[in-house]
Formats: structure tokens, sequence, C-alpha cells
């Protein structure tokens, strides 16, 4: 081979290793690779989303940024909408069934993830299709064909399968087709890869067993990428710890969140959604670590990098000015949620009313504790109330809102 086109290969398949779990054929990814760099054809990576939440939160980027990658060096996406499967609902990880959702839950959750996932991906490079298209028309002898190639012993190898089996918790029939339908769709796809996370081993390579069954003439390779830690740097990103930040967050909260990860974190981050290459990150790390470059700058370019994929480009320096505002030169921010007020209103109520607290007890908690204040000037207070006239309310350091009372 060529020494530049082995360096370009070389290049590659660092990029696309970086940050992954394991990688299950590694040779044939490789062979992909050269095949592109020589020749210029295209190969296919699939990826499945099941549409079973609206909203996105950056842990599953991750995936999408390495798609991204992969788009760099030739592949072509399928980007592969589980709108059959999602009504039967992914039992993995889970201890009891899911519960299904309607057509039209699947059908608006459809666009909103295709909407997020082109702030990442190239669309030119990217097939988007819908499993219902195949899965949807595979009549009963077909199905019972599919069924016949695993059995249930196999399928009992599944962790969460075994678990729930020992404790004699209950296991849908049905579940036990969902592994098999998704392997399926490789089999139709014809797929090169396919990446997922590491809960979905099982899963991921049940498409190379499919394609093996069906004669489609290839076994995909199968690249798993780890699962994201949260703001806390413990628990994996998630809405329901409270930990994430989500795709649509405003720009200013998306900045300030992605500030406040602690230095280690940061260099895990860069790794698993920063498209700076492996170089340009080592030369960060040199820079931190011999002093030349502040840690707060570095995770300033990662903040205003990912607001910017997001939010549009200069969003991310508008948010820096921002927080520079508050946090560095203590002055209130330019653009703030606006409330009318009757006045005489008592200041527990107003922080209720616009939004800053949840509870009037947690008002009272928040006054208490010297984290309220208005036009800068600390609360102590809590039967104050509020006459005529246009304040700044502010709930900690970083929650504003203008109020007009009247």
């Amino acid at each position: 081979m060529d020494s530049n086109i082995e360096n370009k290969v070389s290049e590659a398949l660092a990029e696309i290793a970086r940050g992954s779990v394991e990688i299950i054929d590694s040779d044939a990814i490789k062979k992909l690779v050269t095949r592109f760099i020589t020749t210029k054809e295209n190969y296919f990576v699939k990826v499945g989303f099941d549409p079973t939440a609206p909203d996105l939160h950056l842990g599953h980027t991750v995936l999408l940024q390495k798609l991204s990658v992969f788009q760099k060096f030739g592949a072509i996406v399928q980007f592969l909408i589980g709108d059959f499967t999602a009504m039967i609902g992914d039992p993995t990880g889970k201890s009891a069934t899911r519960k299904v959702l309607t057509s039209d839950e699947v059908k608006k959750n459809i666009q909103s993830y295709t909407t997020q996932a082109f702030k990442i991906l190239d669309k030119d490079k990217t097939e988007v299709v819908y499993n219902n298209d195949w899965l949807g028309k595979l009549t009963p002898s077909d199905m019972l064909e599919l069924l016949s190639k695993r059995t249930v012993a196999r399928m009992l190898e599944r962790d969460d399968f075994k678990k729930r089996y020992k404790n004699e918790d209950d296991i849908a029939i049905h579940e036990f087709t969902y592994p098999l339908l998704q392997g399926y769709d490789s089999v139709y796809l014809k797929s090169d890869i396919e990446l997922g996370g590491t809960d979905q081993k099982f899963n991921l390579l049940m498409g190379r067993t499919l394609q093996k069954s069906y004669n489609i003439g290839k076994q995909q390779a199968v690249l798993m990428m780890p699962i994201l830690e949260g703001l806390d740097g413990v628990n994996k990103m998630s809405k329901s710890l409270g930990n994430y930040i989500g795709v649509t967050d405003e720009p200013n909260d998306m900045f300030g969140k992605i500030l406040s990860i602690n230095d280690n974190l940061m260099w895990r981050y860069y790794e698993l959604l920063s498209s700076k290459t492996i170089l340009e990150i080592e030369d960060l790390k040199q820079g931190v670590q011999d002093k030349s470059l502040h840690p707060k700058k570095v995770k300033e370019q990662l903040a205003s990098e990912i607001v910017d994929r997001f939010h549009g480009k200069g969003a991310g320096e508008s948010s820096r000015i921002e927080f520079e505002k508050i946090f560095a030169q203590k002055k209130i921010p330019t653009d703030m949620k606006e409330y009318k007020l009757e006045a005489n209103i008592g200041i527990i109520q107003a922080l209720v009313d616009c939004n800053l607290v949840p509870s009037t007890s947690q008002a009272r908690r928040d006054i208490k504790a010297g984290a309220v204040r208005i036009n800068q000037e600390k609360i102590t207070d809590e039967k104050m109330l509020l006459k005529n006239g246009e304040f700044t309310l502010q709930k900690g350091k970083k929650n504003f809102v203008k109020i007009i009372v009247k």
C-alpha cells in the first residue's frame, strides 16, 4: 500500500476507534475505509433510534458524533427510525415490560429526532429509513421463519431476560422478537457496520448472526460506544437524574452547564462529543499540562463548539460573553423572561409566579439562604411586598427574570 494512503487509513481508523469501548471485526472496517480512500466507493453504517421520547440530550449524541466521523471517511449513514419496533419497546436493561407507544406518539417523536440529528449529521450522506416499511410487510410465514433462527435458550442468555426469568418476572413473548427484528433490519439494509451503546451488544450481534443465516454475503462489523456521564461525572446522563444537557436547552443554559463540569470530565466530553481531531485535543491537553492554557479557557472552547452546533455559528461566543457578564463581572443578563405582576404582591408569591421556585416553601428556604435578590440587593424579609416599578428578580447565580409591577 502507498505510504500516503496508509497514513490516511491509519488516521481515519484512529478517529473511528476514538472513545469506543469495543469493536467487533475491525479488519472489515479497515477494508471498507481503505477501499473508500483508494476508490471513493461508499459503504453503509447503520444506527437505530426508537423514538420513545421527543428530546435528545448530549448522551444520545455520542453515537451521532461517531456517525459524523464515519461520514468523513466514506460512510453513508442508514439513520434507522424504529417506527415499527418502537411500538414494541426495546426491553434492554428493563426489569418490566415497557409501555407500548401509539402511532401518533411515534410520529411526533420522529420529527423531533430527525430535526435534532441533522445538526450533527451531513444530510447528503444520510439515508433516513423507517423499519415499518419492511417489518410491517412481513407475512406470518416470514415472521415464523425469522423466529426459527434463534432458540429460547439463546434469548435467555441476554442479561436482562436472564434476570427477569430467574426472578420469575414476566417476559412477554413479543419482547423476544425485538432483538430479532433489529437484526433483520441489518439483513434488509445489507449494512456493513452497525453502531450502538454497550448495553446493545446482544442486539447488535444479532444483526451479524441473521445476515449469515439469510446468506446476504456479508456480516456487519459492530462498534460500541460508552454511556456518557452526566454533569455529576458519576452517573450516566439522564433526565430523571437531572444531570443532563438537553440539545434543545437555551444557549446560555447549555454553555453554563458545560462550564460546570469538572476538569477531568471535560476531557471525556472532548473525546466523545467534540469534532476536534485527536491531535488537536492532545495539543489542548499539553497546553493545560504546561500551564500555557487555563482549563477554564479550554472548557469554554468546548462549550462554544457545542452551543454553536445546536444553535448556530456565533451562539457559543454570545453565550460566553453573557456568562462573563453574570459570573465574572456580576452584571445582569441582557435577555430575560418578562413577567407582569400586580402591585403589593408578596416576594414569595412573585418567586412562584415567575417560575423561579416550584413552591412557596422553597421560596422561603431560598430567602433564608440569601439566594434571592432584587436589583442585585439581597432580600431577607420573606413578607416583603413589591410596589410599582420594573425590577430584576434573581434566584441563585444563574436565574434572572424581569418583573413589571403595576
